[in-house]
């Protein structure tokens, strides 16, 4: 059977053709004008010499490009390699290179750093540049997506297996190289089918919560595994619409639920500290706001129960990683007022707690965290000793310390690696 990630736009498309799809600025673009940007995309990427399997690196911040680049590789076949925008030149050339992408993605905002990394880098020939307020003229080596968006041919979307790598994300990692984590199309597709129809809903009371009306803000950097699965996949899937912001602040974040009565806000602790004390959240109407789902770091008691007070709202708290598609576990909505946890593992998920020897930890007692289901990576792209140590006897090792309570609630008390929910 095969399984495409990008079948969740295009089937979206079929169902909500008139919807809005993506909010950005002033701009507005249905599931159709999106699905027929994604189409010239995934045509133009065909023509320049990219065929399925081969891996196409994106460089860009929250704008409309991101999204129809993304999907449009996939609607190709290729494989998407997803660059952090801050990466240095040297950084770029490296998961360029190891990556072994074909063609690269670059925004002008970034594009210092950007073509220098691409100009070091042997296997990557095939450059596309994307315009900023600023920008200057398109490089003569570089293929712009604004002409490439005026093409009037379209590309049907590439069968592909469920096992087939659809996303490489690099880990900053603790030590030595950042490795290239390999998430398959049914890795990421059900990470976004759960989160669309699960994290918000106590089922089969209610299922698919996010649909038509449902609106996302998307402040988090969509290059990371959190905004391109719980916010971009997740909303495409069901229907509903986001709104990219290229840069957070919380002063433009209230004056975006305001306007675009968004109903679904994602962040890290930080975003919803700053939200809490803007001074302009005090007199605009934060009504549409119904959800809230935070990670990266644990949620302070007095910031989740002043978020409550003031807008109504009990924020829910996740945990996941790169490596798992990243949604690993979170608290179900009736239970958000447990402050401290994680929550609990997501349908298909099993979590345990280890000790040193890979031993079964007694319930309470800490250890590290491990995990095994359908969100687990593949591996470390090139690089199996890595993979072996972290997939070893059949289950992920995050390299995070924690416990798991008598209520199967899963705790965070420290950790190796980066978090992403």
């Amino acid at each position: 059977m095969s399984l495409n990630l990008g079948s969740l736009l295009s089937n979206s498309t079929r169902q909500f053709s008139s919807e809005t799809a993506l909010i950005y600025e002033s701009d507005r673009y249905s599931y159709e004008q999106l699905d027929s940007c994604v189409r010239k995309f995934a045509a133009d990427l065909k023509e320049a010499g990219i065929e399925r399997g081969d891996k196409v690196a994106i460089m860009l911040p929250n704008v409309p490009e991101f999204t129809i680049a993304y999907f449009g590789i996939l609607y190709a076949g290729a494989v998407v390699v997803s660059l952090n925008i801050l990466l240095s030149a040297d950084e770029l050339s490296y998961q360029l290179g190891n990556s072994e992408a074909k063609a690269f993605i670059v925004h002008a905002d970034f594009s210092e750093n950007g073509l220098d990394g691409f100009k070091r880098c042997d296997t990557c020939s095939i450059l596309y540049f994307v315009e900023g307020n600023d920008a200057g003229e398109v490089p003569s080596n570089a293929r712009s997506v604004a002409d490439v968006l005026k093409r009037t041919d379209h590309a049907d979307l590439c069968q592909t297996m469920p096992d087939d790598t659809a996303v490489i994300l690099y880990t900053s990692g603790t030590t030595g190289k950042p490795k290239g984590a390999e998430l398959t199309h049914s890795n990421l597709y059900f990470n976004a089918q759960y989160s669309s129809e699960r994290m918000f809903s106590l089922w089969p009371d209610e299922i698919n919560v996010m649909q038509p009306g449902f609106v996302g803000l998307g402040a988090l950097p969509m290059y990371h595994i959190f905004g391109q699965v719980v916010i971009q996949s997740a909303l495409l899937r069901g229907g509903g619409s986001f709104v990219c912001m290229k840069r957070f602040s919380a002063e433009a974040a209230v004056a975006a639920i305001e306007k675009e009565k968004v109903t679904f806000l994602p962040g890290v602790p930080t975003m919803f500290f700053a939200i809490l004390h803007d001074t302009t959240s005090d007199s605009v109407d934060l009504s549409s706001l119904k959800y809230c789902v935070s990670g990266g770091a644990p949620m302070p008691v007095d910031v989740k129960e002043s978020f409550k007070e003031k807008f109504g709202v009990t924020i829910q708290e996740g945990y996941g990683l790169t490596e798992t598609s990243p949604l690993a576990t979170v608290q179900w909505p009736n239970e958000t007022d447990k402050c401290g946890t994680a929550g609990k593992p997501i349908s298909g998920i099993e979590v345990k707690i280890f000790d040193k020897k890979d031993q079964e930890m007694p319930q309470g007692e800490r250890g590290e965290i491990v995990i095994r289901g359908h969100n687990i990576m593949k591996g470390y792209y090139r690089n199996p000793q890595a993979t072996a140590e972290a997939l070893r006897n059949g289950w992920f090792h995050s390299g995070d310390i924690g416990y798991i309570d008598e209520d199967g609630d899963v705790f965070i008390v420290d950790r190796e690696k980066d978090m992403i929910l």
